[in-house]
């Protein structure tokens, strides 16, 4: 089990490489396993057309981002996306809002997060 782990770690170091090396889902299902919960924004305070809820996971000193997603702004249906290698401060920006940001969540991914979505298959 130790060796399974480690070399899931291994293919994470290189997540942002050139290759896809791992799929979204075992990604996804890791880190949320595995990973330190530093946060969740539910819908509620969202308050977003499209964004349902978003959560960050710290694993080996990196940040990730879960987003649930609507398929559209009617729906109460979710996609599920993981994104890599946030820096903690664009995590606080979203979280809590930067100096001059708007007051929009969704704006806010745009500014901060969606830029970082992982190099997974």
């Amino acid at each position: 089990m130790k060796k399974i782990i480690i070399m899931f770690m291994f293919l994470l170091s290189f997540l942002n490489s050139y290759s896809q090396e791992i799929s979204c889902n075992e990604l996804l299902n890791f880190i949320v396993k595995k990973g330190y919960n530093k946060g969740t924004i539910s819908s509620y305070t969202l308050n977003s057309s499209w964004l349902s809820k978003v959560t960050a996971y710290e694993f080996d000193y990196k940040t990730y981002v879960v987003a649930e997603i609507k398929r559209n702004e009617y729906s109460y249906q979710t996609e599920t996306y993981i994104f890599c290698g946030i820096p903690n401060l664009n995590w606080s920006n979203f979280r809590f809002g930067g100096y001059g940001d708007s007051e929009s969540y969704g704006e806010r991914f745009h500014k901060y997060i969606i830029d970082y979505k992982c190099n997974c298959y």
